[in-house]
């Protein structure tokens, strides 16, 4: 199989909320050729959509376990701790020589920061 792009959708009761979060908090391109509440997230594509079956906050937030690599995650964590993001792990080290830091979106979904650190 060829694969020409990589699009994720998670589903939300409030996609604009959410949507609102991933692009203004968290700090992702708004990519709209692919959508109304669509995001770039490092070459892949972010879709925020509803759903029927979508209600209330994850049953299960790891299913949806985003990692996005970043240069420097001091910084990072700190701007989005000063917007109100709560962390659930910050900086743990990796044998491989990743330090992770691991976030909860508005709907209840964890997402991660990660610096390679070899």
């Amino acid at each position: 199989m060829k694969v020409d792009s990589f699009f994720l959708n998670i589903t939300s009761e409030d996609p604009e909320r959410l949507f609102a979060f991933y692009r203004d908090v968290v700090g992702l391109t708004p990519k709209p050729e692919m959508g109304e509440y669509s995001l770039d997230m490092g070459g892949a594509t972010l879709g925020i959509d509803g759903h029927s079956e979508t209600r209330g906050p994850a049953k299960d937030p790891t299913r949806w376990l985003p990692n996005l690599f970043v240069a420097d995650i001091d910084a990072e964590e700190k701007r989005l701790e000063g917007q109100g993001v709560k962390f659930i792990r910050k900086q743990g080290k990796e044998f491989w020589g990743g330090v992770i830091s691991t976030f909860v979106d508005p709907d209840g979904n964890y997402a991660q920061l990660i610096e390679y650190r070899p």
